[in-house]
């Protein structure tokens, strides 16, 4: 795990949501690596090795649910915690997601909800606390 609380790869076409979730979560003690879109977190995420994936939902190339897919498809990164951060509800969200934050949100639950991922022992399902019950 890299950082105090470990590498974190935040996925958003949003310069300035990038950068704002980057700054927050550095500031934790984690180390950040960035993305544009789907396409540039699946070719970083085996370089990186992310202790946590953080994705907005609507970006061009590749959305968040497609990547989320494809995340949880490929038997190398199948079991990383995955959690969207996104504008639109939770009920948009399709499963696959371990957690959801909604935009415009406060820096203290996106941090918490960041490390509660990192250091998790069993993969868990949505948290009701960011998002819609148990999605299966």
């Amino acid at each position: 795990m890299s950082g105090a609380y470990g590498r974190v790869l935040v996925v958003d076409d949003n310069k300035v949501i990038r950068q704002l979730i980057r700054v927050n979560l550095e500031l934790e003690g984690f180390e950040v690596v960035t993305a544009a879109d789907g396409v540039e977190c699946l070719d970083l995420v085996h370089e990186v090795h992310p202790d946590v994936i953080t994705l907005d939902i609507v970006m061009p190339r590749l959305d968040g649910i497609q990547t989320a897919a494809r995340l949880r498809a490929d038997p190398r990164t199948w079991h990383l915690p995955v959690a969207v951060i996104s504008a639109c509800t939770p009920r948009e969200v399709e499963a696959g997601v371990d957690a959801f934050l909604a935009k415009p949100f406060e820096p203290s639950d996106l941090v918490r909800m960041v490390r509660r991922l990192a250091h998790r022992e069993d993969p868990v399902a949505f948290d009701d606390r960011y998002g819609a019950g148990a999605a299966g």
